[in-house]
């Protein structure tokens, strides 16, 4: 199975989302940058079987991307290959330092 990460530190928002994730799964310039041309590639253009994984998402991004990980959840419970998941960023403790 091919794992595609997206890394959330470098994310602001969803624009910035949509060109790395064209980037990684060199999807067409033709691609419209939103969730329903998403889930369209997912059950038909991109090369399955895939992972998809986001990591280092921040709390805050949670409440600003709901929409995005609602719409791969769902792709991630219907489309057979297709996986999903999202890993929040660790923050140090103060009082180990």
């Amino acid at each position: 199975m091919n794992t595609v990460y997206i890394d959330f530190i470098e994310i602001g928002d969803m624009e910035d989302f949509f060109e790395q994730l064209k980037e990684k799964l060199k999807l067409p310039e033709t691609f419209g940058d939103n969730l329903d041309a998403l889930y369209d590639s997912i059950t038909g253009f991109v090369e399955l079987p895939l992972h998809l994984e986001f990591v280092n998402m921040s709390v805050e991004q949670l409440d600003d991307f709901e929409d995005l990980l609602t719409t791969l959840e769902e792709a991630d419970e219907e489309v057979e290959d297709f996986s999903f998941s999202y890993y929040l960023e660790q923050y140090e403790d103060e009082d180990e330092e």
